[in-house]
């Protein structure tokens, strides 16, 4: 399977940036899903950002114009660009990579790089 390790957490205030990375082995990222997702203490995981099979990229409602998806397909490294950090940004952050048609879940996940923002 895709080994994938995320990098690039850390603190930093309310207002500043973070550039995720996600580097990935083996097979080839640009025929699949690819996203980030987050889960903060005591609350579901959700989904972020990510790109489908096709290239699309979406974002979610909640970071839309502060978070930017980007992807090098010949690195095999996906990026989340986060600006306008918010406390409620503070969550543990997600790289995975699935099968079109499939759930997230049944993909490959990395351990998570954690964020925390402060007021």
């Amino acid at each position: 399977g895709v080994q994938l390790v995320e990098s690039g957490g850390g603190s930093v205030q309310a207002g500043g940036s973070l550039r995720l990375s996600c580097g990935g082995s083996a097979m080839p990222i640009h025929s699949r899903n690819m996203g980030w997702f987050r889960q903060a203490a005591g609350q579901a995981r959700e989904r972020v950002a990510s790109f489908d099979n096709n290239g699309r990229a979406s974002v979610m409602h909640f970071v839309k114009g502060r978070f930017t998806i980007t992807k090098d397909n010949e690195k095999n490294t996906l990026y989340l660009q986060m600006d306008s950090l918010t406390p409620g940004d503070t969550a543990l952050y997600y790289c995975a990579v699935w099968d079109p048609y499939k759930p997230p879940s049944s993909g490959s996940w990395g351990p998570g790089t954690q964020v925390i923002v402060s007021s």
